[in-house]
């Protein structure tokens, strides 16, 4: 009997209006876009992915296409009995388009959408939630924080109305000036109540002076993290010199790509928190190892996530399957193309959420109320 292979792959792209922008130190988002991937099998069984297309969130059409044309070739007609195999085979020979097109990020992404979505497909496949089929072992809550905080006086309402929906963790967005994030961080960390936490991200906002001259002021907000404070690739030295200097841990890897990148980030001992991002490398077969290593090294694995609800989704499974410390980064921004799929699946209760019952993700997208917001559909066969 031969195994079924991989016989679709759409994707489809969505672009989602939103009447207050997400600010970051690199930039502004007026509108949230997504590129949500479907797979099926010749079996008839399908599975969801996502690619991240958060910033330039422009470049979201294009991505799909990269999928279509240069990804899903490459999987269709394929044995889905081994994914990780099957991703590190794909991986490896995006490896000189990378170079050629100089667009690392694009390609690794697609990619990362299509090995969510055959994740998704096997797990439902053989009738498990897919934190289980991931080597989980714990069906109890994970815990959440609030993401994407906007700057000034929205800092303090954003908390407030977090607050008020059962979250118990917050991250702030700095790197718009010293005088900007202080008066950001000092009204929310004042009225931060027992049992709350408080992270700052600078987005990679900081020159290495910048960020050994700030970071010690940081010092009075108790916080749990700092992240990206600079580059993602300044040399080692400079990390090693801000982490001296910081009065709290620093993280990142979501601008990591790379079994290598990540590995060599664990080892260096200078980085508390690990946080790839499965949409935008790797997806399950490349960060669950990933997460593992950051674990067994004493480290605190934090999925970076911060798109629509099928990535969403894709990240809590992936912290419920390791565990650990870490936390799930919800973002806190108003987005139709999240909260317009999931519903009250994920509801906060006392800083965490339950994982979805059922098999694979725990949802079937119902696309058809965002149909106005549809911008691109392609399909692809074997």
């Amino acid at each position: 009997m031969t195994s079924p292979v991989l016989a679709r792959v759409e994707a489809y792209v969505f672009r989602a209006p939103i009447a207050e922008p997400v600010r970051t130190s690199f930039g502004t988002m007026t509108e949230r876009a997504a590129v949500f991937v479907r797979a099926e099998d010749s079996d008839g069984a399908r599975g969801w992915g996502e690619v991240w297309c958060n910033f330039p969130n422009a470049g979201a059409e294009y991505r799909a296409r990269l999928l279509a044309d240069i990804v899903a070739p490459r999987a269709l007609g394929r044995s889905l009995d081994d994914p990780v195999a099957l991703w590190a085979e794909i991986d490896r020979a995006l490896h000189v388009l990378r170079i050629q097109s100089g667009d690392a990020g694009g390609f690794s992404a697609a990619a990362a959408g299509l090995d969510l979505a055959i994740h998704d497909l096997r797990a439902r496949k053989r009738g498990l939630p897919l934190w289980r089929a991931l080597g989980g072992r714990d069906d109890g809550p994970v815990p959440v924080y609030a993401s994407g905080i906007n700057p000034g006086q929205a800092a303090s309402d954003t908390v407030e109305r977090s607050r008020a929906a059962g979250y118990r963790a917050f991250k702030l967005k700095i790197g718009f000036g010293e005088e900007t994030d202080l008066a950001s961080l000092r009204p929310v960390a004042a009225r931060l109540r027992e049992g709350e936490r408080l992270m700052v991200d600078a987005n990679q906002a900081w020159n290495l002076a910048t960020a050994c001259r700030l970071a010690p002021r940081l010092a009075a907000f108790n916080l749990g993290w700092i992240e990206e404070p600079l580059m993602a690739d300044r040399p080692p030295a400079e990390w090693t010199q801000v982490a001296a200097v910081a009065p709290a841990p620093l993280a990142v890897g979501e601008n990591l790509r790379g079994a290598g990148q990540f590995q060599t980030t664990v080892d260096s001992g200078v980085f508390g928190i690990l946080q790839p991002d499965v949409a935008k490398w790797g997806g399950h077969s490349g960060c669950l190892p990933v997460a593992r290593a950051a674990l067994a090294a004493g480290r605190t694995y934090c999925p970076h996530y911060l798109g629509g609800a099928i990535g969403l989704l894709h990240s809590l499974h992936l912290l419920a399957a390791v565990r650990g410390p870490g936390m799930l980064e919800v973002d806190a921004n108003a987005n139709p193309l999240r909260e317009g799929l999931l519903g009250d699946l994920l509801t906060v209760h006392n800083g965490c959420v339950s994982l979805p019952g059922g098999q694979g993700l725990g949802l079937e997208p119902d696309l058809k109320p965002l149909a106005s917001l549809r911008s691109l559909h392609i399909e692809r066969h074997a």
